[in-house]
């Protein structure tokens, strides 16, 4: 499909849905007057990720002092399972991502109430359920619907077990749509975890209204923050001390709420 078709086709599929003309609006905006924001302080960011970074294991290990055992060792016919799902989707969507660190963050701080932006699959949602279905709590999640992949809807959060999602709670909207909604089902949240709008302004935005929500001792973790300089700029203006883990490549910010 050419750009031009590309462009169309979403701009129509936008059309066929009232409920997202506001994210039509942001989109015509961002792409006009703001198409730098996505790299914004991106070199700077990889630089400053790789002087920070840190395994998995260790920090799951130093930072959070539980005995690391990877989350596919912990749930094995489970994680099978939803491999076996995800290999039956005809549709791509995004990876897993750090599984082990987003189960352990929420054993960490006993989480009863979470939340999280960005699905797909719904693996990083299986590694949060995982965790809360045992003090009963809930995880609330934001996602974008997929304009370009109609079939894409059926297969939103496919990995994540049954018997898991009677404590999930999805809303299907953008973030600054969804995430008003959710911040009002509780005073605060022990976890937060962000990895969905990836523009420089995108973050902070919703770094801002989600920090502000998270409890004293909760945890707030982002995705991919070496793509620009968002999380260090918010820890920096914060004065927040920032763990930073390497996986698979990538960067994942994690803070503690003192």
């Amino acid at each position: 499909m050419s750009k031009v078709a590309e462009i169309a086709t979403t701009f129509f599929g936008y059309l066929k849905r009232p409920d997202l003309y506001p994210e039509l609006r942001r989109k015509i905006w961002k792409n006009l007057f703001n198409r730098s924001s996505a790299l914004r302080g991106k070199e700077e960011a990889e630089i400053w990720c790789k002087k920070l970074a840190v395994s998995e294991k260790d920090f799951i290990e130093k930072v959070l002092k539980i005995p690391f055992i990877s989350f596919q060792e912990i749930f094995p016919q489970e994680y099978q399972a939803a491999l076996q799902a995800q290999e039956r989707t005809p549709v791509k969507m995004g990876g897993a991502g750090s599984l082990s660190v987003i189960y352990y963050i929420n054993e960490y701080v006993s989480s009863k109430s979470s939340v999280e932006t960005g699905v797909a699959y719904g693996w990083s949602s299986f590694a949060a359920l995982a965790s809360l279905v045992k003090r009963n709590g809930t995880l609330f999640s934001s996602d974008m619907p997929y304009i370009m992949q109609n079939q894409s809807e059926d297969f939103v959060g496919c990995v994540i077990p049954e018997k898991y999602k009677n404590n999930w709670d999805l809303y299907r909207f953008a973030d600054k749509e969804s995430l008003p909604k959710i911040i009002a089902k509780a005073n605060s949240f022990d976890v937060i975890h962000y990895d969905s709008d990836k523009t420089y302004d995108g973050r902070i935005w919703a770094y801002t209204l989600l920090w502000d929500k998270l409890r004293k001792g909760g945890i707030f973790m982002s995705d991919d923050i070496g793509d620009n300089a968002a999380f260090k700029d918010y820890c920096e203006s914060k004065g927040l001390e920032p763990y930073v883990i390497e996986f698979d490549g990538k960067y994942a910010g994690v803070v503690i709420k003192n």
